[in-house]
């Protein structure tokens, strides 16, 4: 049995990881951004070892008590996933809102910055433990348009993670988990209805759904974790196989009919 922390576990992948480590007997401690995303998701995993909590974790006071209630509950934290994620309007920088981009930089860049601080100190205290850092659109460096500020966080999360790495306390390790492009809010968010039909084509040859995904990163969460492991879902091999069986066959990872 694993010990596990998921920031952002209320909805998305975070949610399909939340239930995936469940169902293969693992403890989970999960946290959310508002009390009723956390209320319905204890509600979904009702019966199983679960924590659920109200955590900011662009407050490091509120990562900090989330890892005491994990610890005090569990009696130690094993892996710590810094999942929590939002994006932001499809526009130009200079015509974003200053509160709009700040919103998304202390989650996702101040989120995992806080995370990983307070894991990694409470797990060099008792010994032993493991840090996954959640890559998205951006870690490689490509840019698209409207989306610079979400891809510079996500950008950052992986030079922070490889940094990070050469810096661990003995017993420690950090890495990072890149899902690929997986059909939640954050993929759709902000499409008007034309561009998400033409955004649909591309979704449908490399996108997949939660319930795919999550489970295939749950097991390699836990039978990975070494220091500066890498576990991609999406590989350039997968990407190449699927754009050339594209004319030969039909995907609908939004299960219309």
């Amino acid at each position: 049995m694993t010990n596990i922390v998921l920031t952002g576990g209320t909805r998305g992948i975070g949610l399909g990881m939340a239930r995936a480590f469940l169902e293969r007997g693992h403890r989970v401690a999960l946290c959310g951004g508002r009390a009723g995303s956390v209320e319905r998701a204890e509600a979904e995993l009702a019966g199983r070892d679960v924590l659920a909590m109200v955590a900011d974790v662009a407050d490091r006071s509120q990562v900090q008590a989330l890892w005491d209630a994990a610890a005090g509950g569990f009696g130690r934290v094993d892996l710590w996933i810094n999942n929590a994620g939002v994006s932001h309007r499809r526009e130009p920088l200079w015509r974003l809102p200053e509160d709009e981009a700040r919103t998304v930089v202390g989650v996702n860049l101040a989120g995992v910055l806080n995370g990983t601080a307070v894991a990694v100190a409470g797990m060099a205290a008792q010994g032993s433990g493991h840090v996954w850092n959640m890559e998205g659109l951006g870690s490689d460096g490509r840019t698209v348009p409207g989306l610079g500020v979400y891809g510079a966080t996500k950008r950052a999360v992986t030079y922070l993670t490889g940094s990070a790495a050469g810096e661990m306390p003995p017993g420690v390790s950090i890495g990072l988990l890149s899902p690929g492009m997986v059909v939640t809010d954050l993929l759709t968010h902000d499409y008007d209805p034309q561009e998400l039909r033409k955004a649909r084509r591309m979704f449908n040859i490399l996108a997949d759904r939660v319930e795919t995904v999550a489970p295939w990163l749950a097991e390699r969460a836990v039978s990975q974790a070494r220091n500066g492991a890498h576990v991609r879902w999406l590989t350039t091999g997968k990407v190449l196989r699927r754009f050339a069986a594209a004319p030969f066959t039909r995907r609908d990872v939004f299960g219309e009919t």
